[in-house]
């Protein structure tokens, strides 16, 4: 809603704090030429993904014999072919549908999980908050690629296990951002105020605090979706991870490892497309913080 101030010509409505402080961070945001590189490569590859395998001539399962091991840009394969003749360029764009899908969903499940952490314990702070940031602290003891390998041995693998399995190691990074900004809006003054009026724990938390501290939990989403990106294929890579003929990233460079020499294109393609999407995502989420900084909107 507007304010209003009085003045000798009558009421003039003024833009409230909120809208001035939404449009100079998507002003900042846009004067970050790194951050929009980033988003129009984040969109782009999700497009082409997404898209991109209903447009071409053949399928990722497609065995073309004739033409194993063919070098992109020499046929009709624009990417060239694998061993087994498959067609790279489809194999990599429904690999991406994968390695993105993963990182997306394994953002989300990881988000709620410690967005709900970092909140009840930023609130409650005593006994509870000790308890449950004193559990993020051991979990975060153990390296993630360790804890991944280990609980992967246990789980068969697949899509939903490998979605199920990056959350779990990527949630106590965002309970830590969470719980340090709701622990420091808890005692402000709307805080205290809904609080004095009367309402519950539960409105306080996430109807009066969660809102207010949205600017690090969405910087915290875009570095987790890079986080997932990279996690699943340092699994998949090592075999553990999504199964082929399934494609992802990872499994891409796997099966890759013994045609290195021979055909140097099958391990730099997948590479190419882990590296960017990470590097992208980290932008994006380097450029949101940067424009959601509250310092830097101040005036």
């Amino acid at each position: 809603m507007s304010d209003y101030l009085a003045s000798e010509g009558g009421v003039v409505p003024t833009v409230a704090v909120p809208e001035r402080r939404r449009a100079s961070a998507l002003s900042r945001f846009r004067s970050n030429p790194l951050a929009i590189g980033a988003l129009s490569v984040i969109v782009l590859l999700a497009l082409a993904c997404a898209f991109g395998p209903m447009l071409l001539p053949y399928t990722d399962t497609f065995i073309d014999l004739r033409n194993r091991f063919a070098a992109p840009f020499s046929g009709p394969h624009w990417l060239g072919t694998d061993d087994l003749g498959r067609d790279t360029l489809a194999r990599m764009l429904m690999a991406g549908r994968i390695s993105l899908a993963v990182g997306i969903a394994a953002m989300g499940m990881s988000m709620v999980a410690g967005v709900v952490i970092g909140t009840v314990a930023g609130f409650y702070r005593g006994v509870i908050g000790v308890l449950l940031m004193r559990f993020v602290d051991a979990m975060l003891c153990f390296p993630t690629i360790f804890l991944l390998l280990t609980l992967s041995a246990f789980v068969k693998p697949g899509v939903t296990s490998i979605i199920v399995l990056v959350a779990s190691t990527s949630w106590m990074e965002v309970a830590r951002v969470v719980e340090a900004q709701i622990r420091s809006l808890r005692s402000r003054d709307f805080a205290v105020a809904a609080e004095a009026l009367g309402a519950s724990d539960t409105r306080i938390m996430f109807g009066e605090l969660l809102p207010n501290a949205m600017a690090p939990i969405v910087v915290s989403a875009t570095l987790t979706v890079a986080h997932a990106i990279l996690a699943e294929s340092y699994i998949s890579f090592l075999g553990y991870g999504i199964q082929p003929p399934t494609p992802s990233w990872g499994n891409m460079l796997n099966n890759a490892q013994t045609s290195l020499t021979t055909a140097p294109w099958l391990a730099i393609i997948p590479g190419v497309m882990i590296a960017l999407a990470v590097t992208s995502f980290n932008f994006l989420g380097d450029g949101l913080r940067e424009a959601l900084d509250p310092k830097r909107g101040q005036s």
